[in-house]
């Protein structure tokens, strides 16, 4: 297992996470996988003989179902490896139980820190985004949490590029900690990530963590053009998180993948992640399973080193369109470009026809 140091932080998280999405199997997460504490303990032992040291939850999987079996399957462990867990989301029908107020931040990270046995968060991430509640009252409850002890590192998720920029912006107004890391969706089929998340990450030191880096499976190999919906897939139980906007697209990229991974003797799913960990500012891609088996493929991708050939093939099928403004920088600007700019240009077949 590869160690990478988390954006500008000193703090070494392996490179592949393991996803705690299905523990529990409440509600709608049912479609992903109903693990209690024993089926988490087996596919927990594989994670840790394999080099992973950080465990990711959040405490909307499954309403805390999710941190609770992962604090019970650590046991002892669970103060030896590193949890990163998450607050935003719903959860209940109050006013007040969803969002980053101060009321709700503080509220659920003693409710996680009950749930998982510990007395801190190592990575606490902002789930979504809130316009509705002030940057500085929500910085100023993550500093409260991180004095406390409470929470070690923070982190936002799914937030855009300005959403990024003002927060950082306001900690170092106020000289509250800044985000340490961002965890994103960015895969092979979902590359819209290069135009704005990934420059500000290595612009700004920010680690990332990719969640669902096989788009729910649909990169693993096991659907394909002929066979869209795997049999027992979460797709076939009506999982439709992410969105697939082309899939002819998709099932091109898929068909490179496995005829890829049959030359080299791999998995589809490890050619994906091996791409994937090779982006620039890419930190740890978060993957989840269903059996040990998944995990030890997952696992496997960390030591695959993709050739420039295999690399060419693979940036030239799921090439992004180039959008204004980048094709007019693409065509003025490269000889100015920091290595945030070349986050997006670098690799690019259109930047590199435009040059």
């Amino acid at each position: 297992m590869k160690y990478r140091l988390l954006g500008r932080s000193g703090l070494k998280v392996s490179a592949i996470t393991m996803g705690t999405f299905t523990f529990g199997g409440q509600g709608a997460f049912a479609m992903t996988g109903r693990q209690g504490v024993p089926e988490a303990q087996r596919l927990i032992g594989t994670c840790l003989e394999g080099g992973i040291n950080l465990f990711d939850t959040s405490n909307m999987y499954s309403l805390g179902l999710s941190e609770e079996i992962l604090g019970k399957a650590l046991d002892d462990k669970r103060h030896d490896v590193l949890i990163s867990s998450k607050a935003r989301m719903r959860i209940g029908d109050g006013p007040n139980d969803e969002g980053v107020s101060r009321f709700h931040l503080i509220r659920e990270c003693e409710r996680s820190l009950k749930r998982l046995g510990r007395d801190h968060i190592d990575i606490y991430y902002m789930h979504e985004w809130d316009g509705q509640t002030p940057l500085e009252e929500m910085l100023s409850a993550l500093d409260f949490l991180v004095r406390q002890g409470k929470v070690r590192y923070i982190g936002c998720s799914n937030y855009s590029g300005w959403h990024i920029m003002k927060a950082l912006g306001v900690s170092d107004l106020h000289d509250y900690p800044r985000f340490v890391t961002q965890q994103i969706h960015y895969t092979l089929e979902a590359r819209e990530a290069e135009y704005e998340l990934l420059p500000i990450s290595v612009d700004q030191g920010l680690g990332v963590l990719i969640w669902s880096p096989l788009a729910a499976g649909l990169l693993s190999g096991a659907h394909r053009r002929d066979q869209p919906v795997a049999p027992g897939s979460r797709q076939e139980k009506g999982w439709t998180e992410p969105p697939i906007r082309d899939m002819e697209r998709l099932w091109t990229i898929v068909d490179a993948l496995v005829k890829l991974a049959e030359a080299r003797g791999v998995s589809a799913a490890q050619m994906a992640l091996a791409w994937a960990l090779e982006r620039p500012g890419v930190t740890s891609a978060v993957v989840g399973g269903e059996t040990e088996a998944h995990f030890r493929d997952n696992i496997a991708a960390a030591d695959l080193v993709l050739t420039d050939d295999e690399r060419k093939v693979l940036d030239d099928v799921s090439a992004l369109p180039m959008i204004y403004p980048y094709w007019h920088q693409g065509q003025f600007a490269r000889d100015r470009f920091s290595e945030a700019d070349w986050a997006l240009h670098r690799g690019n077949p259109w930047a590199l026809a435009s040059s």
